[in-house]
């Protein structure tokens, strides 16, 4: 089994090399990513691997339809950057839904801490042998009240994460798990009151028509002065110019952003000689109190083992024509298993 591997980054090789070798699979790797403009390069192939910010639309699923190409394999959970409607009857759709949610929560809290214990700026300060505090005071996670959006296996384990910390957890998800809510230290409510309540809010859920933008000014009104957000999920989250407009009037306290709405050409890449053109990302990024990683919150060894170890799986299921749990679009004609372009 053949498969075109797309936006390649030397640490994904390894992984895919070891575990593509025990199944008969083998990757071509391409540093480009997956768009109208690249497809073409996965000609003779049974499938593509992609990542996110792959793009997946409807002329790209056509061109591997008509090349033959069979599978779509994400090597990663969310698939908002794949047209799953128009992938139906076409090709097969798979992801990887958990690889460490341990890795992206514990990012998440690394930049929380970070932040609001100024660690990033001591760390600057004392690289010159300037060993004083002014301007490095925080403040204690004891008793405060963090919103988690999204209680999926990453929500969960950032609120026990934060439940270490000795902090109260109001929880917001539109299917919420069973069990979390005890009625005291961890409990599920509006939108509204998230907002209004929580001195911290963390977001962990994916990107649908209903969560885009779930962050806007609209939102921000509705919360505390100098409330901190965490986003460590998808960009398009968070309006990035409602964001920037409440770090400038001070609504925002304090902001930790692993992802960004229009990262897709930027992230993953080394843009240091370069003349960053993203206006809103610039001045994010110029902000003293922002702090902004690469996308990199999944960045472990055990997350990179995982990833590579399901992704094969998966590959070497549907190849063989056996069942795969992390199907998300059947490449059948049974229209009747297909509802709001997710097969089950």
């Amino acid at each position: 089994m053949k498969i075109a591997f797309f936006d390649a980054k030397p640490y994904d090789m390894p992984s895919f090399e070891e575990y593509g070798a025990a199944q008969g699979i083998t990757f071509k790797y391409y540093e480009t990513k997956l768009n109208e403009d690249t497809v073409d390069l996965a000609r003779g192939y049974d499938g593509v691997c992609v990542f996110v910010n792959d793009t997946v639309n409807a002329e790209v699923i056509d061109r591997l339809y008509e090349m033959g190409v069979k599978i779509v394999a994400l090597r990663c959970a969310g698939f908002n950057n794949v047209d799953m409607k128009h992938a139906y009857g076409k090709v097969h759709v798979v992801h990887v839904p958990a690889y460490s949610p341990y890795a992206v929560a514990e990012h998440t809290m690394a930049l929380l801490l970070t932040s609001i214990r100024r660690i990033h700026k001591a760390y600057i300060r004392t690289k010159d042998f300037n060993f004083s505090l002014s301007g490095l005071t925080g403040f204690d996670l004891h008793g405060k009240t963090v919103g988690v959006i999204g209680t999926g296996r990453i929500g969960r384990v950032f609120i026990d994460i934060c439940r270490g910390f000795g902090m109260r957890v109001l929880a917001y998800d539109k299917f919420p798990a069973p069990g979390l809510d005890n009625g005291d230290a961890v409990r599920y409510v509006d939108l509204d009151t998230l907002f209004a309540e929580s001195d911290i809010i963390s977001l962990h859920c994916p990107l649908t028509d209903e969560t885009n933008h779930i962050i806007d000014e609209t939102a921000l009104e509705k919360c505390k002065r100098g409330v901190v957000l965490l986003n460590t999920s998808r960009g398009a989250l968070v309006d990035a110019e409602a964001l920037l407009n409440g770090i400038k009037s001070r609504k925002v306290g304090a902001a930790c952003l692993d992802v960004y709405e229009e990262e897709s050409d930027l992230f993953f890449e080394d843009n240091s000689g370069h003349i960053l053109e993203d206006d809103t990302l610039a001045r994010l990024i110029s902000m003293p109190n922002v702090i902004v990683t690469s996308h990199q919150a999944f960045l472990t060894e055990d997350a990179l083992q995982n990833i590579a170890e399901t992704t094969v799986e998966n590959l070497a299921l549907l190849r063989d024509d056996r069942h795969c749990t992390n199907e998300l679009c059947w490449r059948g004609t049974d229209t009747e298993s297909c509802k709001d372009g997710k097969c089950f």
